[in-house]
C-alpha cells in the first residue's frame, strides 16, 4: 500500500491539473469542478492509509464536523456573501496550516534546517492570510470599525520590519535544538505575523477588496505547500503551488484590471476611499425617469449593454435582467452584458451570478472587448454598478481611482442608471456618470426596476 500512495498523489495532482484547465472556460467549469473534486478525494483517502496514522478518532470528527460546516454554509450563504464567505475560507486555510506546522514541531524535536524552515514559512504565510483574510472579511461584511481603512504612521516601514523580524525568527528557529525555544519562535512567529496579516490589510480601502482577497487565496496556496514540505506530503505541496500560483496570476489580472502594481498590493499602500467634496454640485443636474419612460426610450433601440454591479447581487435581479434581454431581443434588439473585471466584490462575482439565471456565456462581453464598440450603442442600463463605471476614473487625474480602467458608458447614446439612491460605491467617491446629459436616473431596488421595465416594454 506504500508503494501505491504516490501513485495516487501523482493521479491526484493530474485531476488537479485538468479540472484547472476545464475551469477555464463556462462550458466545461462543473465538470473541472468535479474534477478536481475527484483528485481531492483520492488524495484524502489515500492518505488515510499511510501507516504514520495511528488513530482515526479526530479526524472522523474533524472530516464529519467540516462536512456539516460545509453543507450549511453551501446552503446558507447568500451569493451576495459570496466574496466574504472566500475570504474566510481563505482565512480557515492559512489557519490551519499554522497550526499543522506546529503540531508537527511539537512531535517531532531535532529536525533538519530545511523543515524547520518550511515549519516557520508555513507559520509565517499561514498567519499572515488567516488575520489578513479575517479583515478582509470585515471590510466586505462592511462592520463599522473596518469600514474605512486605516493606516499607522509610516505603516510602510512598520510592516517592513516586522517582515525582517519574520526572517530573524524563521532563521533562529531553524538553528535552535531545543525544544522549548524553538516552540517560544514559533509562537513569536505566529504573533509578529498576524500582526502583519492586519497591518497589511488593514490600509487597503473597500474598493481593492477583489484584489485582496484573489491574493489571500494565493497565500493561502503557499501556505499549504509550505506544511506538504513539513509533513512530506506531495499531494499537499502540489496542490498549494497550484492554489499558490494561479492565485498570483488572477492577482495580477485584478491589478491590471484596476490600475495597481502587484508591489502595491503586497504592501499594502492601494487607494482607500475617497471623499464625497462637491457632491451637491456634481449631482446638481441629475434627472429621474419612470419605467414608462425607459420602455419607450427601449422601443427604438437597435443595440442594448447591460452593465451589471454589486447592486444586482443585493436585489438578487439577475432571472429579472435575464427576462429583461429575452423581451428586447423578441423585440429585435440585440442585447449584450459588459462585464468588468472587479464588478462585484470578487473575481469573476458577475459571471457566476449571469450564469446562475443561464445567461449565454456568449453574450457576456469583457471589458476590453466591449470598449471600443460603446459608442455605437443605443442605450446602456447601468444596474448596482459604480465605480467601475466612474468617469472620474478617466477623466480625474486626482481622483483615488485615476487611471483605473472603466466600462465607457458615459460614451453609450442613453444611459439608464438604476439604483436606489445616490449614494457612493465602495470607493467612497460620488459618480460624474449619473449627472451628464446622456444620462437617466431611475431609483428602485434592482429587481423590482427591471420587472417594472419589462411590464412596461410588453404593454407597448
Amino acid at each position: 500500500m506504500i508503494a501505491i500512495i504516490p501513485l495516487v498523489y501523482l493521479l491526484s495532482a493530474v485531476l488537479f491539473i485538468v479540472g484547472i484547465k476545464l475551469m477555464s472556460s463556462p462550458k466545461t467549469a462543473v465538470r473541472g469542478n468535479l474534477v478536481g473534486a475527484t483528485g481531492m478525494l483520492l488524495a484524502i483517502i489515500v492518505t488515510l492509509f499511510d501507516p504514520v496514522i495511528k488513530g482515526y478518532l479526530f479526524i472522523s470528527v474533524g472530516l464529519i464536523a467540516g462536512a456539516v460546516v460545509g453543507i450549511l454554509m453551501a446552503q446558507r450563504v447568500q451569493m451576495t456573501a459570496m466574496p466574504q464567505m472566500v475570504g474566510l475560507l481563505n482565512g480557515l486555510g492559512g489557519g490551519g496550516s499554522v497550526l499543522i506546522a506546529f503540531s508537527d514541531l511539537l512531535h517531532h524535536s531535532n529536525q533538519p534546517i530545511d523543515t524547520m524552515i518550511a515549519v516557520g514559512v508555513s507559520g509565517t504565510i499561514g498567519a499572515i492570510t488567516f488575520w489578513g483574510s479575517l479583515v478582509a472579511y470585515a471590510k466586505l461584511q462592511e462592520l463599522p470599525q473596518f469600514k474605512k481603512p486605516y493606516a499607522l504612521p509610516q505603516q510602510q516601514w512598520i510592516n517592513l520590519a516586522l517582515l525582517i523580524l519574520d526572517f530573524g525568527l524563521i532563521g533562529l528557529l531553524a538553528m535552535s535544538h531545543s525544544m522549548l525555544a524553538q516552540v517560544a519562535c514559533y509562537i513569536a512567529i505566529g504573533i509578529v505575523s498576524s500582526f502583519l496579516g492586519i497591518f497589511l490589510v488593514n490600509p487597503i480601502g473597500g474598493a481593492d477588496m477583489p484584489v485582496v482577497i484573489s491574493l489571500m487565496n494565493s497565500y493561502s496556496g503557499i501556505a499549504g505547500a509550505a506544511t506538504g514540505f513539513v509533513l512530506d506530503n506531495n499531494a499537499l505541496i502540489i496542490a498549494g503551488s497550484l492554489v499558490g500560483a494561479s492565485g498570483i496570476i488572477l492577482t495580477q489580472i485584478m491589478c491590471k484590471a484596476m490600475n495597481r502594481s502587484l508591489s502595491n498590493v503586497l504592501f499594502g499602500v492601494m487607494a482607500g476611499a475617497g471623499s464625497n467634496s462637491n457632491v451637491e454640485e456634481i449631482y446638481a443636474n441629475v434627472r429621474s425617469t419612470s419605467p414608462d419612460d425607459i420602455a419607450m426610450i427601449l422601443d427604438g433601440a437597435q443595440r442594448v449593454v447591460i452593465i451589471p454591479g454589486y447592486g444586482m447581487a443585493v436585489a438578487q435581479a439577475q432571472h429579472a435582467v435575464k427576462e429583461l434581454s429575452k423581451t428586447l431581443e423578441a423585440r429585435g434588439a440585440s442585447v449584450e452584458y459588459a462585464i468588468h473585471p472587479v464588478a462585484g466584490r470578487m473575481p469573476g462575482h458577475m459571471n457566476v451570478l449571469l450564469a446562475e439565471a443561464d445567461v449565454s456565456y456568449d453574450k457576456l462581453k469583457e471589458m476590453d472587448e466591449i470598449n471600443p464598440t460603446l459608442d455605437s450603442v443605443d442605450v446602456a442600463i447601468v444596474i448596482g454598478a459604480n465605480d467601475v463605471v466612474n468617469p472620474s476614473a478617466r477623466l480625474d487625474p486626482k481622483s483615488p481611482i485615476a487611471g483605473m480602467p472603466i466600462i465607457d458608458v458615459d460614451k453609450c447614446r442613453t444611459v439608464i442608471v438604476i439604483k436606489r439612491s445616490l449614494s457612493p460605491g465602495f470607493a467612497g467617491i460620488p459618480n460624474p456618470l449619473f449627472a451628464m446629459p446622456n444620462t437617466l436616473m431611475y431609483y428602485a431596488d434592482g429587481q423590482k426596476a427591471v420587472l417594472d421595465i419589462v411590464k412596461a416594454v410588453k404593454e407597448l
